[in-house]
């Protein structure tokens, strides 16, 4: 998979899209902070918030990011309690990544039928030439139920193209990158997720980047 241009060839192997440079990174459905915590602390140039709807996960990161650097402290990284259409104003065309890493529940619905409202929210927050990195992966036999309760289509090449990026285009999102990664690939992601379903080859991942115009 080639790597998004930077102006450099370097490429944090922990991560999707490379972190060179300063701006405002968002991760949407942060969970327990772990993307946030390792790449913040990796990245000193760039500010990081963890956003996510239930508070109690982001208890942890929270405080461990408040310490004195000399502690593991993190004064770039900071957790918000937040549902995804309803995002702070505060954080209007502040962002210049937004990651959403391995969705679940109503956020991996929002980002896979293309929510009017959900991605309404996510372009408000992103300044101009934003980065909307998206990582969804599927296993058809384990996560059967939850599809079919969330009303998930396949994600086929078909669907994504001529359904889901215009979904996006008109949100005001323009597509840069749509593929399948291997296993090797998106286990490397420092996300607790990805580190839980590392390993299973039946699992489909398709990885979505797309900038805000």
């Amino acid at each position: 998979m080639e790597a998004l241009s930077d102006n450099s060839n370097a490429k944090n192997s922990n991560v999707l899209l490379p972190h060179i440079g300063e701006g405002v990174v968002i991760d949407i459905g942060t969970g327990d902070g772990r993307f946030v915590s390792t790449a913040a602390s990796e990245n000193p140039n760039k500010f990081f918030i963890g956003i996510d709807a239930n508070a109690k996960p982001l208890e942890k990161p929270s405080m461990k990011a408040t310490r004195k650097p000399g502690k593991g402290g993190l004064p770039n990284a900071m957790f918000v309690q937040a549902a995804v259409e309803d995002l702070p104003e505060e954080l209007n065309g502040v962002a210049d990544e937004v990651h959403i890493h391995f969705p679940w529940g109503s956020l991996l619905r929002a980002v896979t039928t293309g929510d009017t409202e959900i991605l309404t929210s996510l372009h408000r927050i992103s300044a101009p030439g934003c980065l909307l990195e998206i990582v969804v992966g599927i296993d058809s036999e384990r996560d059967r139920n939850e599809v079919e309760r969330l009303g998930i289509s396949e994600l086929t090449p078909v669907f994504l193209h001529s359904y889901l990026v215009p979904k996006y285009k008109a949100a005001g999102f323009d597509l840069l990158d749509c593929e399948m990664l291997t296993n090797a690939e998106w286990s490397q992601l420092e996300t607790s997720w990805a580190k839980r379903l590392g390993g299973n080859d039946n699992r489909s991942v398709w990885y979505l980047v797309f900038t805000a115009a």
